[in-house]
Order: C-alpha cells, then structure tokens, then sequence
C-alpha cells in the first residue's frame, strides 16, 4: 500500500506535461477568441454607427463630434457628468488681480456723417473701477450705412465678484440691417429647404455680422421657421426670436399657434425668456429650465440676444456665466427682453465683416475652436445673419442661396 501511494504522488512525465499545458492554453485562447467575437458582434452596431457619424462632412473637430456622437447614443449621463467635473473644478474663483486691459474689439468709437439725429447707444456704465481704456464705448466695425454704423461692439467687465471675466457685446441697428436665418447641414433635423448651410455667395457683398443660433432642437424642443416652412412646431412660452415682413425685428414670449403667423419671415426658439419687461425672469434660480445638460449649475460660455427699447437687437457672450449672470449682462447693455442661445466654449461665435466685406472678417467672440470662416463654409448648425439693409421688399424673403 505504501509503495502505492508513493507511485501515485510522482510527478507526470515532461512530456505529458507540455501536453496538458498546450491543452490548457488553446483552451483559454478559443475562450478568448470565442469572447471577443462575441463583443465585436455586440458593438458592430455601435462602431458602425459611431464611424459612419465621424466620417460625414462635418464643420466640427473630431473631438467635439465624438462626444456629441456619444450625448445622443445612450450617452447623454456620461458626458453630463463629466462636464459638470470638469466644470466645478475649473470654477472661476473669485477676486484675484484686476485687468489693466481689455481685448480689443471693433475698429473706432462710432461717429455719424449725417446731421440728422440717429439714435446711437448710450457708453455703458462701468461695474468695476476705474473704467479701463475703452470698457463699454461702443466701437463701429468699419462699415457705413446711411451715415452711421449699423453695427457697434464693445467689451465690458461684468461682475465685481469676478473681476477678469468679460463680457463680448454687439449692437445692431433695426434701421440698417436686416436679419436673416438659415439652418445648417444637420440642424435643424427636418429643415426644409436647407438651402447652402453656409451665408449664400450671392448676399456675401452686404454682410455684415453672423452669430450662433440656440440649442440643438432635440435639447430645445422649440420652433423653427423660414418662409413660410415650419422645420419644428413653436411652443407656447419660448423665447423666440422673430423677423416680420415689415422689417422689424423682435425677441418675445410665444403666445402663437404652432405655425407662425404670415406676417412672420422667420422665427427661433430656445428655451423661455431670461430677461422679461427689463429684469431677469424669475425663474432663473431653476436651473432645470436653462439646458438639458448644464442647465444653470455651473459656470460655462454662454450666448444670449435681447433687444432693447427701440427694437435693436442685442448678442452677448462671455466665459464663466450662469443663465442669471448673462441675464444681467444683458440687461446692462440695454435689453428689455432676452433669450439664451448655444453654451459651451466650442459654440458661441460672433464674427463682424469690415470695410472690405467678409476678407476683413473679425472675431469678437474669442472662440479658439472655431475658424473665422464660420458661416461662409456649410456649417452643422443653424445660425443668423446681419446683413445691410436694401429696403423692405427685399425683407419680405430671406436669401437662401
């Protein structure tokens, strides 16, 4: 019995042990196989989806479709989530050293040629002080129309609590310009016609400005129209900014239908009004109402248009803002109702064209991660145009190519 056991507990020879190790590792090398085929079948959609999303004509940086690749494919939390990190832990703090310069925008204080009175805005007051060289003096763009500047800029710091953020502010005259709207290559989804996605060559002689329009619908949830075809259906209470047949421009609270009226050339939705009768709204404080993503928790870029008592309009954005704090930028610079437009450092984009048309285009709006060209190339988004104004029978269509 002994020599028995002692015969059991011996080792098996080399050979048969290089066999059952090779056993072994083919085993674990089909569970492998057997598993990442399994995950490839598993994720083939989503790869799919995902490389054929990257791989379409696009204005964006790879980066920043990725991660809206990912916000709209079930990955929404993620994103947010990591935003909202991001965000709190580059809060800006408070105090610190003041500016002793702001950046420069536009071309010269604005001067009118005609001895006629035009109404021009009034320098606005400093927050902080002493007044830096230039803070709030509204400046012309370098074009003429009529005898004045149809469009004015300025820079402002806009809160003593944070003394080296500022505030990028353009003015634009309802006599001189007229607006325009035009949807881009993906937004609005159901746009039709799209028409060029980008400001038609044929208008390109009377630019004057372009900006950023609002949210992407699917976060909006507002309306969309351009002569006389609704891209998505209006909603009572949004904020909406309005072209009518007559020239005049407007920013108000819907109180229409779901199809806008036939005195309407266009009209954009986006959340409800921030600024109402010249004070913030109320409901500001819920940050639930001011974006899907952000809402008004933390401090980010954001962009707003108002206009102010005698139906100019208004386009403001700065860095580091709540839904609260671009309220009261607006409200500075003149407003009596606002709405927010697109958050975020990668959208707000305000461009001036000079003298020289849009060779001379300029960058008020620092944005790093959009070339000047934006707007004169198809574009993703929807956006507006100012163009110089050439009488209310051209007003009653807006050029789409």
């Amino acid at each position: 019995m002994a020599a028995g056991r002692d015969t059991a507990a011996l080792p098996a020879p080399p050979e048969q042990q290089r066999r059952i190790a090779q056993r072994k590792r083919r085993r674990r090398t089909i569970r492998r196989r057997r598993t990442l085929a399994l995950l490839l079948i598993l994720l083939a959609p989503v790869l799919y989806s995902y490389v054929t999303t990257v791989t379409r004509p696009s204005s964006l940086p790879l980066g920043i479709r990725s991660v809206e690749w990912l916000r709209t494919h079930y990955g929404a939390w993620i994103v947010n989530r990591t935003e909202r990190i991001y965000y709190q832990w580059n809060a800006p703090a408070k105090g610190g050293p003041a500016l002793k310069t702001l950046p420069q925008v536009g071309t010269k204080p604005a001067r009118i040629r005609v001895r006629r009175q035009v109404y021009r805005p009034k320098t606005l007051a400093p927050i902080l002080r002493p007044r830096l060289s230039g803070e709030g003096v509204w400046r012309s763009t370098g074009r003429v129309v009529n005898g004045a500047s149809p469009v004015l800029v300025t820079s402002f710091r806009s809160e003593a609590a944070y003394p080296r953020i500022v505030a990028y502010v353009a003015w634009f005259d309802h006599t001189r310009t007229q607006l325009a709207l035009y949807p881009g290559r993906y937004e609005p989804p159901r746009a039709t016609p799209r028409g060029p996605m980008e400001v038609p060559h044929s208008q390109r002689w009377r630019l004057l400005s372009t900006f950023n329009s609002g949210f992407l619908n699917r976060d909006s949830r507002g309306g969309f129209f351009i002569n006389g075809n609704t891209a998505a259906p209006f909603r009572q209470g949004q904020g909406t900014v309005v072209a009518y047949k007559s020239g005049r421009v407007d920013v108000v609270s819907w109180t229409a239908g779901p199809t806008p009226p036939s005195n309407v050339v266009l009209a954009q939705q986006n959340l409800p009004l921030i600024v109402a009768h010249g004070k913030p709204n109320p409901l500001l404080s819920d940050g639930s109402l001011w974006g899907s993503t952000l809402g008004n928790a933390v401090r980010v870029w954001r962009s707003g248009i108002g206009i102010d008592r005698h139906g100019n309009l208004i386009y403001a954005a700065a860095n580091d803002q709540t839904a609260a704090s671009l309220a009261d930028i607006l409200i500075h610079a003149g407003v009596i109702r606002a709405i927010e437009l697109d958050i975020n450092a990668e959208w707000p984009s305000l461009i001036t064209y000079g003298r020289g048309g849009v060779g001379y285009a300029t960058k008020v709006v620092p944005n790093n991660q959009q070339t000047i060209s934006r707007y004169l190339v198809p574009d993703d988004r929807d956006f507006f145009a100012i163009y110089r104004n050439i009488g209310r029978t051209a007003l009653r269509r807006v050029p789409l190519g």
